[in-house]
């Protein structure tokens, strides 16, 4: 077994921490220190990422499962020992990942209430209790400065199932590189040889611009973490997502939209600058066309934004195979940006899917080597940290992807995942996170936060809830 600390415990009303250990890398490090990126240094005020799967029973009693599971986590921070170091602010106050070997946090827990069935009820606004299922909750980006990058929690349910909950510092990573690692512990676990991500820094490596706070605690995250919203997670079924898909694509090739101009070609001009935009010959994809559909009912549900007020729908870009020349898609680090799509809430609500699915497609298309180092340019410009939120209350932010790793290669030796969840991170109305479904084939889960009253206005939306599917 790995090299292991104890610390004293604490507990939650649900779930009991039995134990807690550091865990570190099998074999000493020989990694340099590595950059934050231009894209890195944004997420520095966002909580830590907080992902895990559901899975059942083992069949192995849980000391050897337990000891399995630490020996290979031991390992997969050898591959990528980013995990196990610490930020390091140099004196020019350029941010690094010091691979110093000082370990990642690792939970035994128990939650002799709770069960398979108490918090994946169908139907239903997802259960609090699996917010407790995650270490490190609220905690800032930034502060892997002073605590480890990551930790890890395997919590027993009381019907024999298991729970392993990550959260890792989102300036360390984004979802592919998270899954990246999930999977090379998973795959380690079942005795397998996985492949090292990418380390070098060639996302903008050579950027000199400097992220700087006024105090050593560092930045807040920029929305309110305690105004009140409902969690509810939403399927969509492979038929329905092609279904979809049919519908934002239908007549595209005799449809040419007209160059915007006025008002509209202000609005366009932030993304797609004084550019004609024409579907013909770009196919709109399925999750595209979901994204509007969720944009379309969501806005809908708003009832109290004016019809003329702008309305922005935020999506997550992984620029990896964007750039030019590309990076690895196996590069490790935040190589994302997020691109905006906006239009008139009356525009949103009253031209049909295909309209507003294309408009998606077409800042997504849009989003070229050109666009990416603009982005890069404009923020080196004038350093900040993201600004992820929904000020305005108009907003949607649509994070994750349901193109994630996240039931293919999880398999710890005893079963595929049941289901996925998140925690209480970077959770605020109108904040969405895309997942794979169980069943595969295209299906996509969508996990979204809405204020109370919205939520329970877009349940009511038949429209919407017409394309919903079962579990």
């Amino acid at each position: 077994m790995a090299p292991l600390f104890a610390f004293p415990i604490d507990s939650s009303p649900w779930v009991t921490i039995l134990s807690k250990h550091t865990v570190f890398p099998d074999s000493p490090s020989a990694m340099t220190d590595l950059k934050l990126s231009v894209s890195d240094l944004p997420m520095l005020s966002c909580h830590y990422i907080q992902k895990g799967l559901f899975y059942p029973k083992p069949n192995i009693p849980i000391p050897s499962l337990l000891s399995l599971l630490v020996s290979s986590l031991s390992r997969a921070l050898t591959i990528i020992p980013a995990f196990a170091g610490r930020f390091t602010t140099y004196p020019d106050g350029r941010i690094f990942i010091s691979c110093n070997d000082a370990g990642v946090d690792f939970y035994h827990a128990t939650a002799p209430n709770l069960s398979l069935s108490s918090l994946l009820p169908p139907s239903s606004d997802t259960p609090k209790p699996i917010n407790n299922l995650f270490p490190m909750d609220r905690t800032i980006s930034y502060q892997g400065h002073f605590r480890p990058l990551a930790a890890f929690q395997f919590t027993e349910l009381g019907d024999g199932a298991v729970f392993i909950g990550c959260a890792v510092s989102h300036a360390v990573v984004d979802g592919t590189s998270f899954w990246h690692f999930f999977n090379t512990w998973a795959e380690l676990c079942r005795g397998g040889s996985p492949n090292s991500p990418d380390f070098r820094r060639n996302y903008f490596g050579n950027s000199k611009a400097v992220l700087c706070f006024a105090t050593s605690a560092g930045p807040e995250v920029t929305f309110p973490v305690d105004a009140p919203v409902r969690e509810r997670i939403f399927h969509f079924s492979p038929d329905t997502m092609r279904r979809l898909k049919s519908k934002a694509n239908r007549g595209q090739n005799n449809q040419k939209l007209a160059l915007v101009s006025g008002q509209e070609a202000e609005i366009w001009g932030k993304q797609i600058h004084d550019m004609k935009i024409n579907t013909k010959g770009s196919e709109i994809s399925s999750f595209q066309s979901l994204c509007a559909l969720i944009w379309q009912a969501v806005t809908r549900a708003r009832q109290w934004l004016p019809s003329d007020y702008i309305t922005t729908f935020r999506m997550a870009v992984n620029c990896r195979h964007r750039i030019e020349p590309c990076v690895s898609p196996n590069y490790f680090g935040n190589a994302i940006q997020s691109t905006p799509t906006r239009a008139k809430v009356g525009e949103v609500t009253g031209k049909d899917l295909r309209w507003v699915a294309g408009l998606l497609n077409a800042s997504v298309k849009a989003h070229s080597d050109t666009a990416i180092r603009q982005v890069v340019a404009d923020w080196e410009a004038a350093p900040k940290c993201f600004p992820l939120g929904n000020p305005d209350g108009a907003v949607i932010n649509m994070g994750s992807s349901n193109r994630f790793p996240m039931y293919e290669g999880n398999d710890f030796g005893w079963g595929q995942p049941l289901a996925v969840r998140s925690g209480k991170a970077n959770k605020f109305d109108g904040k969405m996170s895309a997942f794979p479904g169980r069943e595969g084939d295209g299906s996509a889960d969508i996990e979204m936060c809405l204020a109370p009253e919205t939520m329970a206005a877009l349940l009511l939306d038949e429209e919407f809830m017409g394309f919903v599917s079962d579990y």
